[in-house]
């Protein structure tokens, strides 16, 4: 069937795909997304029926508020099993070889990943562009901080980021004269401020010799608080005040400011979190033409042998999720542009034997191995209001000890031990079938319980390792007999002893504070690991990066600065693939800021200008 050609065609309806959109659009170009997910997502009744499917599931967890979809699955957290040597899991979408895990999933909507993201907008500091050259680990990337920073402003305005400057200046990051977040941070919470005083001043002694003087600063946000009044620079350019984004739809009264829910991750039920749909909305209202098509799996990129051009997309078109039949369709472009995440963009791309020159594709699969230390507070501290973080210990993002071990950021929750600890359904479960408590005093107990609960999250470093990767096999495939992700996955040595380093740290602070340490680690969990001697559990943190690297090489790379295939010139493959490392940080604003640059890229490309 022959359809329009369109100057660009973008596999993938997140953050990603999103901002190439609007990018292009703005620039008169027609554009077309096709969306493997189901359903437009941006009616406001099939966002609220989103937030109706979390409060109502008993088990949550980050695609709690999406219907299963046998015709685009999801991996789900709750598949993840343990791993037999020689034997790999296959119980879940994902078909897991091991040794460790991989305990991340994604959400294939409209809106991607971003519909259930924590909200967390840091950006990397200096030398995690450099972690080669300084301290002899991972690669360096093919730009530095500062070739990134304008990008990294563009970044924040495009999300709406709360933050301080002042506050984030650490580690070597820094910010331009002229330049602010767009909104006020957000404020730290009652327990942030307990954590802050009892620390101040405090000094850590770590084993290389290094003293830490540790701090809490308010962790960047992309969350509606007050837009600052005044205008800024922003990527050299000069901008009126910001304007916050509401929700979408019918509902774009609300999302102004955060009301502090606490229950918007996955999902917030006003939309004061940003998430991709915003965007997606503003594109749709941009010159050019944005088309999205949901129910479209790209089952083929096709390419000229010749020149190595891409020169159509083939799809599925499914009618409703689970239809045991589809249409075949293709559509073709001047620009293509993978824009799914690391995952499948790297599954896609290997399946239609893609940027085969480097042989990076699909490889140096990373995470954050998420560990959590947990305890009781001697006093009340107020949990479980306002966003699940706002405040963390960055002392440890960079130092000379990286040589040896992971740098971690030190994150401080809200939601006392619900992640640790499923609270407070199990404490609820625990004093009513266990103390047989009812009326006032389990309403007196359950209070002083939980109000007394704090948590602290490890988020270590991992290195780029090529046998940790994505690749694809003819064995396993989904229902529309595409191919699943199959995925061999470690956690190693450094990254161990960066989370064996945390928490030491926090049982110094926990000692310091009179914080009684209720910290327990089952050998018998899935992400069970030890070093030293030492057992923990660690879990996904949802940041999928690394498979599709940017480089400064065709040949230890997939992609250029600005995400351009070196083997195929009208091909883009955009999102956290791209990053070569991932550091400490929540990399969706490195990764926004990536892509922004990438449009740029593909714009001046579609110009004829490079």
């Amino acid at each position: 069937m022959s359809e329009m050609h369109y100057d660009a065609v973008i596999v993938g309806a997140g953050i990603s795909g999103a901002l190439i959109a609007k990018q292009l659009a703005a620039k008169g170009r027609n554009v077309l997304i096709l969306e493997a997910g189901a359903d437009g997502g941006a009616e406001a009744s099939t966002y609220r029926s989103y937030v109706d499917a979390y409060h109502l599931t008993e088990v949550k967890v980050p695609n709690s508020p999406y219907p299963a979809n046998p015709s685009a699955p999801s991996p789900s957290v709750l598949d993840v099993g343990p791993i037999a040597p020689g034997r790999p899991d296959t119980a879940g979408y994902f078909v897991q070889n091991g040794p460790n895990p991989f305990r991340s999933n994604y959400t294939r909507v409209t809106g991607g990943t971003m519909m259930h993201w924590l909200g967390t907008c840091l950006r990397m500091q200096p030398n995690d562009f450099r972690t080669r050259s300084a301290y002899g680990q991972g690669v360096d990337w093919p730009l530095s901080y500062d070739d990134l920073a304008p990008w990294y402003e563009r970044a924040e305005w495009e999300i709406g980021v709360s933050g301080d400057k002042s506050e984030n200046e650490f580690g070597g990051i820094h910010f331009s004269k002229d330049y602010d977040f767009p909104m006020e941070p957000i404020p730290k919470s009652f327990s942030d401020r307990w954590f802050e005083e009892g620390v101040r001043g405090m000094e850590v002694a770590l084993p290389n010799g290094e003293t830490k003087t540790l701090s809490v600063s308010t962790t960047p946000q992309g969350r509606n608080s007050t837009p600052r009044k005044g205008s800024y620079k922003v990527g050299g350019e000069k901008q009126p005040p910001y304007g916050a984004a509401g929700a979408t739809g019918a509902y774009a009264f609300q999302g102004q400011r955060c009301e502090g829910n606490s229950s918007c991750v996955p999902i917030c039920p006003i939309q004061a979190k940003y998430n991709a749909l915003k965007t997606l909305s503003q594109a749709l209202r941009q010159k050019g033409r944005v088309e999205i098509r949901s129910q479209s799996v790209v089952s083929k990129i096709e390419t000229d042998g010749a020149t190595g051009r891409v020169t159509g997309v083939v799809y599925k078109r499914y009618e409703f999720p689970g239809a045991p039949a589809w249409e075949m369709k293709r559509v073709t472009a001047d620009a293509y542009v993978l824009a799914t995440n690391a995952i499948e963009n790297a599954k896609l791309a290997l399946a239609s034997g893609l940027c085969p020159t480097s042989g990076q594709l699909g490889r140096n699969l990373m995470d954050h191995p998420y560990v959590m230390v947990w305890g009781r507070a001697p006093r009340p501290v107020g949990p479980f209001r306002g966003p699940g973080s706002t405040a963390s210990f960055p002392d440890f993002r960079d130092g000379g000890f990286r040589t040896k071990k992971a740098a971690v950021r030190l994150e401080l929750a809200n939601w006392g031990w619900n992640f640790a600890a499923n609270a407070p359904y199990s404490d609820v479960a625990r004093l009513v079938e266990g103390e047989y408590l009812f009326g006032p005093e389990l309403r007196a107990r359950l209070r002083d319980e939980v109000q007394h609960q704090v948590r602290i999250g490890i988020m270590p470093e991992q290195l780029p390792s090529a046998l940790n990767r994505v690749s694809v096999n003819p064995a396993y495939r989904d229902s529309l007999g595409e191919p699943r992700p199959v995925l061999d996955y470690a956690v190693d040595a450094y990254s161990r002893a960066g989370v064996l380093q945390g928490m030491d740290i926090c049982q110094q602070i926990f000692q310091r504070l009179g914080i009684e340490n209720r910290s327990t680690y089952d050998p018998n969990d899935p992400g069970y690991v030890s070093e030293a001697g030492r057992g923990f559990v660690y879990f996904g943190a949802g940041h999928n990066a690394g498979t599709h690297r940017i480089g400064a090489s065709r040949h230890d790379s997939v992609t250029d600065l600005d995400g351009r295939s070196w083997d195929h010139d009208n091909l883009w493959l955009v999102g956290c693939g791209a990053m070569p490392t991932i550091a400490t940080s929540n990399p969706t604003l490195t990764m926004t800021a990536l892509v922004l640059k990438a449009a740029a890229g593909l714009e001046r490309a579609l110009e004829g200008k490079s």
